[in-house]
């Protein structure tokens, strides 16, 4: 059978949106390969939030058209966000591919893959170079394609699509752009997903969206002063045989009182929220279109707090923005001690062109010399500020649900907390893989921590 092999840069929506595409070659027949030197169809699912995710994904597919020599009937294409901000550009400048589509017509890829095939089938040529196909159009209903699932043996978690696109329109973002506007699925649809993965052995799901604490503001009602997510999480909560809900990534604007009180009486959502800051300035804030405080930002932290005292908060950070002055930073570095976060992903900016941000005079823009010291200056803070929470674990028993063979070390096994702490422990695959287990915790190396199991585990 003919084997497809999928490389994906950037976020679990791109993981997700890659899983989708694979589950929909393989109802056609198609195997899935992790060998690129043996597939005969390669396509690359693109990132375009930094400048660095394209230029990888860039330079890999000009290393895969190296694989054309020995196997000329090879088919190459590029998906996702890239796709979709370059369109055409990108097959008429970028490296030679047969295939370009966007985010909203993954449910396509198939069927341009084997048009392609066909054609050269009925031509009778290999390497036969034919129209780059390009399909970036805009697609009624592209929300409701992403559904089904490719599970692993044992799989214990799953990512679930629940909305795609974003109306916010951050200066610095190039996802509303790639993305399209605020879409959402049906939770009756959602929830049914949910269910089909409980009965294949998933315990814990994550619900995906650009903004996924606002999925479905614009086209569902509240009810009884409950958001439509709210309402999502209720129902998604009363999916026997999952035992943890997450979700990411949200927007501070989306944490209304409904939201943190959900924290307080459902107990399956996990003692995790991913928060992004961007920056503790109010003056880069603004000029990021960001519609909150660093104020605001830290009675959210607060109220999530209360709501759950064990709660672990993390963060995304830009340092660097077009203009942002010492004091600026110095800010975002008070806000970052204010908020003790328990970890962060720091960036420097990058200039994304078609934002608003890129717009910015020139002379406002930052040298990369400052965007790296204050990178490097913020993840020395942030570990400062975190290491103390992964001290106190130490010596404690956790709850863990585990995934499978830790990354790093496959003679062991690995999971998470529901503070989304990443625990590596000894045991057995067939016995412990999908479970919820006690681990008592005896060391920790940086952001992992190390355990074992009780003796009758």
């Amino acid at each position: 059978m003919p084997k497809v092999h999928i490389r994906t840069y950037g976020c679990q929506m791109n993981e997700r949106d890659s899983d989708q595409v694979a589950r929909l070659f393989e109802e056609r027949g198609y195997t899935m390969t992790r060998q690129e030197t043996e597939a005969d169809v390669i396509l690359v699912n693109t990132c375009s939030v930094r400048e660095q995710a394209e230029q990888k994904a860039l330079g890999k597919m000009g290393m895969l058209n190296r694989h054309r020599r020995h196997n000329p009937r090879l088919v190459l294409g590029f998906m996702g966000c890239m796709a979709q901000r370059l369109g055409a550009e990108l097959a008429d400048q970028g490296p030679r591919v047969d295939l370009v589509v966007g985010t909203q017509k993954y449910h396509r890829v198939v069927d341009h893959v084997e048009s392609i095939v066909r054609a050269r089938e009925e031509r009778q040529m290999d390497d036969l170079r034919l129209p780059v196909i390009v399909d970036v159009d805009e697609e009624q209903g592209s929300q409701n394609t992403v559904r089904d699932h490719v599970l692993k043996d044992r799989q214990a978690t799953a990512f679930v699509s629940i909305m795609q696109g974003c109306n916010m329109k951050c200066s610095f973002c190039i996802v509303p752009y790639t993305r399209g506007s605020e879409r959402a699925r049906p939770i009756a649809d959602i929830v049914e997903e949910v269910r089909r993965l409980a009965g294949d052995g998933v315990r814990e799901v994550t619900l995906l969206g650009q903004i996924v604490n606002l999925y479905g503001r614009t086209e569902l009602p509240r009810i009884d002063g409950r958001s439509p997510f709210v309402q999502l999480l209720e129902a998604v909560h009363q999916v026997e045989g999952i035992d943890r809900i997450r979700f990411t990534s949200p927007h501070p604007v989306g944490y209304r009182e409904d939201l943190i009180d959900a924290f307080r009486h459902l107990p399956k959502l996990a003692s995790h929220v991913h928060l992004p800051l961007q920056s503790g300035s109010d003056r880069i804030l603004k000029s990021m279109r960001r519609p909150y405080s660093s104020a605001r930002f830290l009675e959210i932290c607060q109220a999530m707090r209360e709501a759950r005292p064990d709660v672990a908060i993390t963060t995304d950070i830009i340092v660097g923005f077009p203009g942002e002055t010492e004091q600026d930073y110095q800010a975002t570095r008070e806000t970052c001690r204010r908020a003790a976060f328990d970890n962060a992903f720091v960036f420097r900016y990058s200039k994304r062109r078609g934002t608003p941000a890129a717009a910015i005079d020139e002379g406002l823009q930052l040298p990369e010399r400052i965007k790296e010291e204050r990178n490097q200056d913020l993840l020395a803070l942030v570990d400062e500020l975190a290491m103390p929470g992964y001290r106190r674990l130490v010596g404690q028993q956790v709850e863990v649900l585990c995934e499978g063979t830790s990354k790093t070390t496959a003679s062991r096994l690995m999971g998470r907390t529901s503070s989304n702490r990443i625990v590596v422990f000894e045991g057995r695959p067939e016995r412990h893989v999908g479970r919820l287990l006690q681990v008592n915790v005896r060391e920790h190396h940086h952001f992992t921590l190390y355990g074992e199991l009780p003796i009758a585990s």
